[in-house]
Parts: C-alpha cells; sequence; structure tokens
C-alpha cells in the first residue's frame, strides 16, 4: 500500500461520488489489483460468490461499451471498465428476493470505496443495452451483465457534497411510519 494513505471507512464514504470525467491517465495495477480483492472480499447470499468481473483496459473495446452504454462518453473515457456479472441468477434468498443483483452491488460498492481511498474516481454505470455489451465482451448468454463500473482519476475537482435526505426523513424506529 505505497503511495497513499489509508482513511477512515467513513470518510470515503464521504470521499466517495460519481465521476464522469477522468484523466487520460492510466490506474496502476497495484491499485487495480486492490480494487478487485475489495470486490473478492465482500459477502454472498450463502457465499455463493457468483460475482465475476471482466477488467477493459483496451480503449476500442471501452469505446464500444461506450456505445452500448448509450453513449455516454465518461465510459469510453475512462482508463478502466469493470463489467461485473453473475454466474448464478436463480437464488432467492428467504426474503424473496434474487441474491445476484444485490451480491453484486455490494462488490460494487465495496471498489468504489476502495477507489476513493486510493484516490481514484468511479461511477456506477447501469444505463446500458446488456445484449450488446455482453456481445462486445464475449459473455455467454447464461451469465448476466448485471452494471458496469468506470474508473480513474477525476478530471474534475468539485466539491464533496452530497445532496442526501436528511436521517429524520428516512429512518423509522419500531415501525413504519
Amino acid at each position: 500500500m505505497v503511495g497513499f494513505q489509508v482513511m477512515d471507512v467513513f470518510e470515503a464514504i464521504k470521499k466517495r461520488k460519481s465521476v464522469r470525467s477522468y484523466l487520460d491517465k492510466a490506474v496502476e495495477e497495484e491499485k487495480l489489483s486492490m480494487l478487485l480483492e475489495a470486490a473478492r472480499l465482500s459477502p454472498s447470499a450463502r457465499n455463493i460468490q457468483e460475482r465475476r468481473f471482466i477488467v477493459v483496459l483496451d480503449k476500442k473495446t471501452r469505446q464500444k461499451l461506450m456505445v452500448a452504454a448509450k453513449n455516454q462518453s465518461f465510459v469510453g473515457e475512462a482508463p478502466v471498465i469493470i463489467a461485473c456479472c453473475a454466474i448464478v441468477t436463480d437464488y432467492k434468498m428467504t426474503c424473496g428476493q434474487l441474491a445476484y443483483p444485490i451480491d453484486v452491488a455490494i462488490a460494487i460498492d465495496h471498489m468504489t470505496l476502495a477507489a476513493a481511498e486510493l484516490g481514484l474516481g468511479s461511477c456506477w454505470v447501469g444505463a446500458f443495452y446488456e445484449d450488446q455489451a455482453k456481445k462486445v465482451l464475449g459473455i455467454p448468454e447464461d451469465v448476466c451483465l448485471v452494471e458496469m463500473l468506470a474508473v480513474g482519476y477525476p478530471a474534475d475537482s468539485y466539491p464533496n457534497e452530497k445532496n442526501r435526505l436528511p436521517l429524520k426523513e428516512i429512518v423509522m424506529r419500531e415501525k413504519w411510519g
């Protein structure tokens, strides 16, 4: 962990923001490995560990993913796109929810917080045509491409203030209402 200072998890949460403009600068392999390790360490329902990740560094491939992502320019601009997939898509938890979208989301969130700690920016990409992106990446039909994650060094410096509802508007005690 050379070259950066470890921060408190709450600092990383406060620092994390959706970055949609990136410097033309490669992400060091050490930092990329740390992001992927954060994803690997994330929990999954019944410890299924159905998450799989495709790291895309090639500019031409990122440009094709940008087209699949409704031509969002930051998808082609980010030096790294991580395609976040699931190989088990039929397991339902007792609560009735499918496990794979939640498990993949937890892994992505771990990566976004690690990225913030490492001085990187990231942005969840959910606005994409799955069939097109799967074709670009050669993802088998029975594997679900849940989300993509853009990662790189932020080009813009803007405040970390987030427009979030206050706790009193989102938290209830003991029961609804």
